[in-house]
């Protein structure tokens, strides 16, 4: 063999072997890289320290009856944030491209509506495993019997030329271009923004609008009510429908499957579907005056509530989230403790704001908003975070000055910050001990043990979040 070739020989073989080194740093820092991903979610949340999750507002998914937060959605929330072990906060909007949007920025965790499973929606989220299938439908309004009222459409085949209001979102598109086609294009689609299925359904049964697209599953549930509409006519077949994660939230999604996984099969998904798409209440959410979907009220006494939280510089909501803790907005309550009112104050504290289990609600309201003022002032000046000092100001209504303080005086001795409730002044004064007093020390767990999930204080905080998605701060 002469030597230019032998030269050539060697120069291949060391050109063979960079490009396989290349290849296998470039498939390791690939695998190393989505392994990274892969962290990359779940530690967001534990460093957070709780779960954000999108979802749009109607009767179904998302709501406050009574004062109540309620939803199909809302309940599978909790549910998987409960698997977590994290508190949730919520982010809703009727527009799915803004949700889309916020969950590419990963200014929250996940899409919790019922999307589509398709391939053109891979491209934009990582889909969880199927809750469920439905179809679209065709909604429009029963003829009442009058000459003047249009004739029902049966079959697309035989759809006038008119226009059809859908909702505008990007994984249903695909949907709505077939469902054109099937009217041989005499369907004029109008996409529109800020308005859920809930709120078309009830355009058509008002007769404010011909047609409109909606799942099945939806028009089936609103149709308990709005009894005059038809669905009889399929927009498009039969598609699952599951939840969504970005495309860097692979160990999200494979816990957000392992969750799904164990409530299809404990039963409980099937309790909460049914609970919301077949139940009669359905019906008495939407008719009642204090359903938030229907007006901006929480209770009969909203204006007495704002009137008297202005002295105290507090959202009127959150005030109303105490009150609803204390007595469900409920007049004439008396606990065990013979702690009474909406407020449920103790006589001896009631009388020094000069009010009594007599006293009307508006009465009951300002003494105990005065009562927050004074411990308000009771809670030490170098708390300065205001957020921080709500917190400390719920708990001392909750048990009294005297053992937050206490508490508080304890943390700071075992080294945490005694200015923070949240896992540091509420550790001493829910999980202490005697004998020990650090109690169970946090777990090595990814989501440590979180203790406001257990307390009265993070109950008010948590449903004012709600309050605050869906009730408007300025009353009707």
């Amino acid at each position: 063999m002469n030597k230019p070739t032998h030269r050539f020989n060697i120069f291949r073989a060391i050109l063979l072997g960079l490009v396989l080194a290349a290849i296998a740093f470039g498939i390791s820092w690939k695998f190393f890289d989505r392994e990274e991903q892969k962290t990359d979610s779940l530690r967001r949340i534990q460093e957070r320290g709780y779960l954000i999750a999108l979802t749009d507002r109607n009767t179904l998914n998302y709501f406050v009856y009574r004062g109540e937060p309620m939803g199909y959605q809302l309940e599978l929330l909790e549910s998987f944030a409960r698997y977590l072990k994290v508190p949730l906060r919520i982010i809703s909007a009727d527009d799915i491209n803004r949700l889309e949007y916020y969950l590419f920025y990963n200014a929250a965790d996940l899409i919790a509506m019922n999307i589509p499973l398709s391939r053109q929606g891979k491209k934009n989220i990582q889909y969880s495993l199927p809750f469920g299938e439905t179809r679209l439908v065709l909604v429009q309004k029963k003829p009442s019997g009058n000459r003047t009222d249009p004739p029902l459409v049966k079959s697309l085949k035989d759809f006038p030329t008119d226009t059809v209001y859908v909702r505008s979102n990007p994984f249903l598109s695909p949907m709505y271009h077939h469902f054109y086609k099937e009217t041989r294009g005499r369907a004029v689609l109008k996409e529109v923004r800020d308005e859920s299925q809930e709120d078309l359904i009830r355009q058509v049964s008002k007769g404010l609008i011909r047609f409109a697209i909606c799942q099945e599953n939806v028009a089936m549930a609103f149709k308990r009510y709005y009894y005059n509409t038809d669905i009889s006519v399929l927009a498009f077949p039969l598609f699952f429908y599951g939840w969504g994660v970005n495309h860097e939230s692979d160990s999200l999604r494979m816990m957000l499957d392992s969750w799904l996984t164990t409530i299809k099969r404990t039963g409980e998904y099937k309790q909460i579907y049914l609970d919301y798409f077949d139940n009669q209440r359905l019906a008495r959410f939407m008719q009642s005056g204090f359903c938030s979907m229907n007006t901006n009220r929480l209770s009969p006494f909203d204006e007495s509530i704002q009137k008297y939280s202005i002295a105290l510089s507090w959202d009127w909501r959150l005030v109303a989230s105490l009150i609803y803790e204390e007595s469900n907005f409920r007049e004439g309550q008396v606990s065990k403790y013979n702690a009474s009112g909406l407020m449920q104050l103790m006589p001896e504290t009631a009388a020094r704001f000069g009010i009594d289990s007599a006293s009307t609600p508006a009465r009951q309201i300002e003494g105990g908003i005065k009562y927050l003022r004074y411990l308000d002032t009771q809670i030490p000046d170098e708390i300065i975070n205001p957020l921080e000092r709500i917190n400390f100001v719920l708990a001392a209504y909750n048990v009294g000055i005297g053992r937050v303080l206490a508490a508080r005086e304890k943390a700071g001795q075992y080294g945490r910050d005694k200015n923070r409730w949240n896992r540091h002044v509420d550790y001493y004064l829910l999980r202490r001990s005697k004998k020990n007093p650090h109690g169970h020390t946090d777990t090595m767990n990814i989501f440590t043990g979180d203790y406001k999930t257990e307390g009265f204080v993070d109950d008010i905080i948590t449903r004012y979040y709600h309050y605050r998605n869906l009730i408007s701060e300025r009353l009707n």
